[in-house]
Order: C-alpha cells, then sequence, then structure tokens
C-alpha cells in the first residue's frame, strides 16, 4: 500500500467525523433558534415571573402600585430579546446535550460512558436547583438591601422640616428601568447556577486524575478565600446575602470532597480487584517509610 492511499484511508474517517459534528450543530442551534422563539411568545409571562422579586419588595416598602419603565423605544424588545436567549439556552440544552453525548459516546469505553453520563444529568439540575435558589433567596434579599437603603435615606430626608413647617428637600422615589433591573437577576441566576456546578467539575476532575481528596483538603483554606472573594464580587454590598453565597459554595466545595474520596475509593477497590495493588507490596511501603521516620529520630 502505497503511503497516498494511506492518507486517503485516514482522512476518510476524519471527514466523517466532520460531517456528523456539523450535523450535530446544526440541530443543536435548530433546537435553540425553537426554544428562543418560544421563550419570545411568551417573553412577557417570564419577564413578569423574574420582576416578581422586585415587585414584592416595591409592595412591602409601601408602593402598592409598582411600576417599570423603558427609555428607548427599543429597550422592551431587546429586553425580550435577551430573556429568550437565556430561557431558549435552557429549553434546548437536553437536545444539545443529547447530541453532544451521541457525537461523543462512540469514541468512549463501556465504564467512560457509565461514568460521564451521570454527570450530563446532574449538570442542569444542578443549574436549575442554583437559579432557584438565586430567585427565590438571593435575589429578594438583594433588593430589600437596595430599595430598603434608598426608603431609608428618603425617611432621613423626611425628617428636616423649615421653619415654616414645610419639608426640605426633594423626594427621592425609585424609577426602575425594566432592563437595568433585569440585569441583577439574570447575572444572580447565572452566577449561582455556575456555582452549582462545583461538584461536577470538582468530582469529573477527580475521576481523571487532575484533583485528590489530599489536595482539596490542603488547599481547603485558599478555597475559604477565593469564595470570600467570590462572594465580594457576585453579590450587592449586603453581608447577609454575601454570607448565604459563602455558607453555599463552601457547603459544595466540602460536598466536592466527599465525592472525590468516594471516586477515589471506588478507583482503588476497581484495582485491587484487578490485582494492580498488593497488600503485601503496601505493608513493605508501609514499613520503610516506618523505618525513615525512626532513623530520622535518632539523627
Amino acid at each position: 500500500m502505497s503511503a497516498t492511499e494511506d492518507i486517503d484511508d485516514s482522512a476518510a474517517p476524519l471527514i466523517e467525523h466532520l460531517a456528523e459534528l456539523r450535523t450535530r450543530l446544526i440541530r443543536s442551534v435548530l433546537a435553540f433558534l425553537v426554544g428562543m422563539i418560544i421563550c419570545f411568545a411568551f417573553g412577557s409571562a417570564i419577564l413578569d415571573f423574574l420582576l416578581v422579586p422586585i415587585e414584592n419588595t416595591m409592595r412591602n416598602l409601601g408602593n402598592p402600585n409598582p411600576v417599570m419603565q423603558y427609555t428607548a423605544p427599543q429597550e422592551y424588545f431587546f429586553t425580550l430579546i435577551r430573556i429568550s436567549m437565556v430561557g431558549g439556552l435552557a429549553i434546548s440544552f437536553p437536545v444539545i446535550a443529547n447530541q453532544l453525548w451521541r457525537f461523543v459516546a462512540p469514541g468512549l469505553y463501556k465504564n467512560e460512558k457509565s461514568a460521564f453520563l451521570p454527570f450530563l444529568v446532574a449538570s442542569p439540575a444542578l443549574f436549575l436547583l442554583g437559579a432557584a435558589f438565586a430567585h427565590y433567596v438571593v435575589v429578594p434579599l438583594a433588593m430589600q438591601f437596595f430599595l430598603g437603603f434608598s426608603d431609608a435615606a428618603s425617611y432621613l430626608a423626611a425628617l428636616v422640616v423649615d421653619g415654616d413647617g414645610r419639608k426640605s428637600g426633594i423626594d427621592i422615589v425609585f424609577n426602575g428601568k425594566v432592563n437595568e433591573s433585569l440585569d441583577i437577576t439574570l447575572k444572580m441566576i447565572v452566577a449561582f447556577g455556575l456555582c452549582f456546578q462545583l461538584p461536577v467539575l470538582l468530582t469529573l476532575m477527580g475521576k481523571a486524575g487532575l484533583v485528590s481528596t489530599e489536595g482539596l483538603r490542603n488547599v481547603r483554606k485558599y478555597a475559604v478565600v477565593g469564595i470570600l472573594l467570590l462572594a465580594a464580587l457576585v453579590t450587592p454590598p449586603d453581608v447577609v446575602t454575601q454570607l448565604i453565597l459563602f455558607v453555599v459554595v463552601y457547603g459544595l466545595y466540602e460536598v466536592s470532597i466527599f465525592l472525590v474520596s468516594r471516586v477515589e475509593a471506588k478507583r482503588e477497590a476497581r484495582l485491587r480487584a484487578e490485582g494492580f495493588y498488593d497488600d503485601e507490596d503496601d505493608l513493605l511501603a508501609e514499613f520503610d517509610d516506618e523505618e525513615v521516620d525512626d532513623e530520622d529520630d535518632l539523627k
């Protein structure tokens, strides 16, 4: 067989893989567009749902008829487009994940398929859990902090009265813009959704041998500092909200350590069953380590 024929034979599978990748990408994009169109059709209802935390906060602060505004003709339309893109991605994710799985699965061994598939299911579930936590817990607290702060400032200004009995100063009221208020909600939802991916990420890295239980425990203090910085960056300057994010993410970090330890225990049990581990060798290694420690103590 000539070198030219070898090149042709190796190029054929590559072309087939590229053709299949193109097909998977086209199907994923079509699913995203369909999901986006569906979300755009119900865009007003979705927007009302996302603005519920700020609506409830305004009612609790004494505004019986909360009103949001937009100041540009195209602002409301592009706000619905943004909602449709995020919602379309969420709706089409099962289809996109299925296309990804069908493209990758033929190249995986049976044990790799059984290891990868649960994470493909757990990832969207954890993202939805984080998004729900942000929408129902974190965003209301953030709105309460921001609007409550301005309401308190207005109350203090109302105490200043001129000699003729009139209040001095200017009333400060909240006239919220739709896109700016939505920004806070979407950023919180995305941030917490991604933070809830921590167990999936670290467990996958543990399966790949990139991290270990001992390593995660050794860098725990650095993880605490990193989580505190993350809480300060993605949450409003509210101690309560930052504390909630810290507790949640740190709890996920500890859960990740537990999951990685389970992965390592299963890997060690499988290797022992296959004969790659020898208990006598382990005992000899421990005995050698003890002898080295004794020699160090004598020195």
